[in-house]
């Protein structure tokens, strides 16, 4: 049994296995997707804050 929601998801895109995996890496993020397609591995990862800053409109 595992402390972590961990959701993977496999599909065929052409020729290729692409494996979509979320809720154990990176939890400290408000969102994190781990994406292999065949070996190549990205980490794209979200985050963002729940209050604005007042008088700025727009973040570097």
């Amino acid at each position: 049994m595992s402390i972590f929601n961990k959701v993977t998801k496999s599909f065929q895109w052409g020729n290729h296995t692409v494996t979509l995996e979320t809720g154990e890496i990176a939890r400290q993020a408000g969102g994190a997707v781990l994406v292999d397609i065949e070996g190549t591995v990205v980490l794209a990862t979200v985050v963002g804050s729940k209050t604005a800053k007042p008088g700025q409109d727009f973040f570097p």
